[in-house]
């Protein structure tokens, strides 16, 4: 989010950030992301490791992190940084634990707020060489942490959105997003021949078209972060997107965005995603009749914009969301068996309809440059 959005701020201690991988490898290496900020950022030291449970790392897992060989570094405003690559047999679907120490007080200009993962944060002091580490409290964020890459020959799905992909009102430190479900099903559907990663670039509140000036903590819209976070993601072939609920649900409910509208911002998601040899999966938008933002004008938005999904051609392949999740006895709303409570969010059991809705003929096992990226942004 920009920098105006910060809600949290650290003074001389280390977090202890915890991501869940999908797929492994030998060599790791980590991006750190002062992008957001409006002032340098120093990370003192930093490691990784295998987690084995709450802030507790697996000793013989541990390694420093060093920055151009050097054990810390200062990030420009506006930069994100690499770590160099170190040696670890990285697990796939396995949580990872990576610590990094704030010298002075720092503010967390660049965070994924809703993690829906548990990570932790010391006293005062580096405990970034300590497999347990004393914690003063947990935080369910990811401040300054982007990406963690691993090697080997693998393909990534970048599933970028808002709050449905992020996975609002699914279970807590159990990974039920619909993309965590995604990458069980196609593990078990292609087997090691075909490894790939799937990266959450969700961000709840989300717009397709706009920032959403009220909820900073949303972050930058989807036309705008593009680049950042999709063309940027090492291994990039396929593309998801789910996104257009919030720019319907924030305009006005008797005269909303225009169904066209939307179609031109997708139109430019795809032509930039196809400009780089990405395929791209479109989803429609599920059922919100009874979430509190419904309308009926902005129900006619919403299905016209599915009809446009579903029928134009222009996506190289659609998953049926609202397929998936409608009631079939009442198909403006979410099934029941499937809503959180909001109408519109899933819980745990619809965000794996969701993730069963995409199809697998798309992927392919192939060949891309080395370090695929693991993490959610």
């Amino acid at each position: 989010p920009p920098p105006s959005a910060s809600t949290q701020s650290f003074t001389s201690q280390t977090l202890r950030l915890v991501v869940h991988t999908s797929i492994g490898g030998n060599r790791v290496r980590v991006r750190f992301s002062n992008e957001m900020g409006s002032t340098p950022l120093r990370i003192g030291a930093a490691s990784i490791g295998v987690r084995s449970s709450s802030s507790a790392i697996l000793q013989a897992t541990l390694r420093t992190l060093s920055f151009g060989g050097q054990s810390a570094i200062t990030i420009p405003a506006g930069a994100p940084a690499l770590s160099d690559p170190v040696e670890l047999a990285v697990p796939a679907q396995a949580d990872l634990a990576i610590s990094l120490y704030l010298p002075g007080t720092v503010q967390a200009t660049t965070i994924h707020d809703m993690a829906l993962t548990s990570s932790y944060l010391s006293p005062a002091g580096d405990y970034t060489s300590s497999v347990s580490m004393p914690v003063s409290r947990s935080i369910t964020s990811w401040p300054f942490l982007t990406e963690v890459d691993v090697d080997g020959t693998a393909s990534t799905l970048v599933a970028i959105g808002d709050s449905l992909t992020d996975g609002a009102r699914s279970t807590g430190n159990v990974n039920r997003r619909w993309p965590d479900y995604l990458v069980r099903r196609l593990q078990a559907s292609l087997g090691a021949g075909g490894r790939i990663g799937v990266v959450n670039r969700g961000i709840s509140a989300n717009l397709l078209l706009n920032d959403y000036a009220t909820a900073l903590i949303a972050g930058r819209d989807v036309l705008e972060r593009f680049d950042r976070d999709v063309l940027a993601t090492a291994g990039v072939r396929y593309l998801a997107v789910l996104i257009g609920i919030n720019d319907i649900s924030y305009s006005s409910g008797s005269n909303p965005i225009p169904a066209a509208d939307m179609i031109a911002g997708y139109r430019q998601v795809i032509a930039r995603a196809h400009a780089h040899g990405i395929t791209v999966i479109g989803a429609t938008l599920p059922p919100m009749e009874g979430f509190v933002y419904y309308t009926a004008a902005r129900e006619a938005v919403r299905r016209a914009a599915n009809s446009w999904i579903r029928f134009s051609g222009e996506f190289d392949a659609v998953a049926d969301i609202e397929a998936a999740l409608r009631d079939p006895n009442d198909p403006a709303r979410i099934l029941p068996l499937y809503d959180s409570g909001d109408h519109l969010h899933p819980n745990d059991a619809g965000y794996q309809a969701m993730a069963n809705a995409f199809p697998l003929a798309p992927f392919v096992a192939a060949t891309t440059p080395p370090l695929d990226f693991l993490n959610r942004y």
